[in-house]
């Protein structure tokens, strides 16, 4: 752990990307939902609030456009990165729960990465959200499902939340494969736990360098970390 940030408490933390200095967020529950922009451990410069009853989940930039995820309500919303104005909303099946852009993926734009909760990985185009294609996630030929929030990585990595606990793991997308296994415990005390953090649930790397940021539903801090070897 390298530094200690400030973080919403009252954050119902789903997607964490990281820009240049602006942090994005997505927050959710059903009339408490958002998506945010600011800096590092500052408060939010720009919000837009989603009306109940969409549930907001991950979230990604792509170029000039976000685009951010529902849990059941099947929508995708695409936005202005800058000033977070809706653009579009785009039907989807299933569940959306943790998304990012593979920019290192073959074909102009590259491709998004979005989770559903289970062991798979969809693959989808970056403007339209038509899939493409799709992983199965495994550690040791058994599958790792509950992936949650995602991060994709210049190195052609995609980091991977695993709800309801304090593990990240890094797949590798082109075959599934799980190719490292983060134990991110011990970054709360046991205090700010009693005093209503839940799951570790957003993970942002930290552009031209190994670091990231880590941070949780209702956490009242964000970490920043360099993952080493146990």
């Amino acid at each position: 752990m390298l530094e200690r940030l400030p973080h919403d408490p009252e954050a119902f933390t789903q997607g964490l990307e990281l820009r240049g200095d602006d942090l994005y967020e997505g927050t959710g529950l059903s009339g408490s939902s958002s998506v945010r922009r600011g800096p590092v451990g500052g408060a939010p410069t720009v919000q837009r609030d989603l009306p109940a009853p969409l549930f907001g989940e991950g979230l990604t930039l792509v170029g000039p456009r976000l685009w951010q995820l529902t849990w059941q309500n099947g929508i995708a919303i695409e936005r202005d990165a800058r000033t977070l104005r809706e653009l579009r909303r785009v039907r989807y099946a299933g569940e959306g729960w943790g998304l990012c852009h593979d920019g290192t993926a073959g074909g102009a734009g590259g491709r998004l990465v979005m989770s559903d909760g289970s062991s798979r990985l969809t693959f989808r185009d970056p403007g339209t959200f038509e899939t493409t294609g799709h992983v199965d996630v495994t550690r040791d030929d058994i599958p790792v499902d509950r992936l949650n929030e995602l991060e994709c990585t210049p190195d052609g990595g995609v980091y991977a939340n695993v709800y309801q606990t304090d593990t990240l793991v890094r797949v590798d997308p082109a075959t599934g494969a799980v190719t490292a296994e983060i134990d991110a415990s011990g970054l709360l005390g046991s205090a700010e736990r009693r005093a209503g953090a839940l799951e570790l649930n957003g993970i942002a790397a930290v552009p031209g360098g190994d670091e990231f940021l880590l941070t949780g539903k209702r956490w009242p801090r964000m970490f920043r970390v360099a993952f080493v070897p146990r």
